[in-house]
């Protein structure tokens, strides 16, 4: 007999205000043929889920599997397809024990997501592309990320605009705000909530590395914070070559790894590609910290994301 959702071993309820120690990690998993750096690599549930339970074991708290590239133009593909992606790696990782987290913008992804093992629900237009996903996380007691989002893949860049006193950073507090207000009149509680600024959705690289100078400002807010800016198009036009050719996504991780030790002290959580890399990188901004060692290689704290507190 099928075992049931209800039945199936899964890792428990996320608490986003427990203290690991150390900023949550993140894996991305995009299980699409067209992201930006890893499109194609996983697009069959086995290696999937192989690579999932990789980045598990190199420490990664939280699995984020998305059945959607959401690289600028990119085409939104069909419900079913997306179903089709997703479902079989959130559920094959949950039976595993890994705490997942699905990448999507729709309600219907989000609601059988979690009832195939998913804790949290990284929703990278914050309930404008379907409003109805607010009230199904509200009802399955999933956490859920809000990120700063104006239109979809095809045009957002059109729209990478903020003339307004304050710039881009007074923008997107001002709009994650609106999405807060969203998200409690759907009934979702706050101590469930995680923002994301947002890099790179509908902002240029100058838009990116303001939002990064001024993480206080966001921090205003009060809720956590995600950030996810692994190999993002900034950090390669950041090391073009002479010609001014940007670094391909691959080459931008010493990069990224950099970021994360600076911002790690105010940051909930990073949304990466190299596991590995950024545990690194944490561990070396712990130590500088405190001396203390906290997160010191890719097995300490391993499962912190399991019960003691997800690009």
């Amino acid at each position: 007999m099928t075992p049931t959702p209800a039945d199936r071993a899964r890792p428990p309820a996320l608490d986003l205000h427990a203290d690991p120690g150390r900023p949550r990690v993140m894996g991305i998993l995009n299980v699409t043929p067209d992201s930006f750096s890893d499109g194609g690599l996983w697009g069959d549930a086995e290696s999937a889920v192989a690579h999932g339970l990789e980045m598990r074991a190199a420490g990664a708290d939280l699995v984020d599997v998305g059945g959607e590239s959401t690289r600028p133009g990119a085409v939104r593909p069909p419900l079913g397809e997306e179903l089709d992606r997703v479902l079989p790696v959130v559920a094959a990782l949950a039976e595993s024990g890994v705490a997942v987290s699905v990448d999507t913008m729709r309600a219907e992804v989000a609601r059988a997501a979690v009832d195939a093992g998913a804790v949290m629900v990284n929703d990278v237009s914050g309930g404008l592309a379907d409003p109805d996903i607010l009230g199904v996380v509200a009802a399955t007691g999933a956490a859920y990320v809000a990120m700063h989002w104006r239109a979809h893949s095809d045009r957002m860049q059109s729209l990478a605009s903020y003339d307004g006193s304050g710039g881009v950073v007074a923008a997107v507090c001002d709009e994650l705000g609106q999405r807060l207000a969203a998200i409690d009149d759907a009934g979702l509680p706050r101590e469930r909530v995680v923002l994301d600024p947002g890099l790179g959705f509908a902002k240029t690289a100058e838009h990116n590395w303001q939002l990064l100078r001024a993480w206080p400002e966001l921090q205003t807010l009060g809720l956590p914070l995600l950030l996810g800016a692994s190999r993002k198009s900034f950090l390669g036009s950041l090391l073009a070559d002479e010609e001014g050719e940007p670094r391909p996504p691959t080459g931008r991780e010493h990069a990224h790894a950099a970021l994360v030790a600076l911002l790690a002290p105010r940051v909930w959580g990073f949304r990466v590609h190299d596991v590995a890399a950024t545990r690194d990188a944490l561990a070396v901004a712990a130590r500088l910290a405190d001396g203390a060692g906290r997160g010191v290689g890719h097995g300490a704290g391993h499962g912190a994301g399991h019960g003691v507190g997800h690009e």
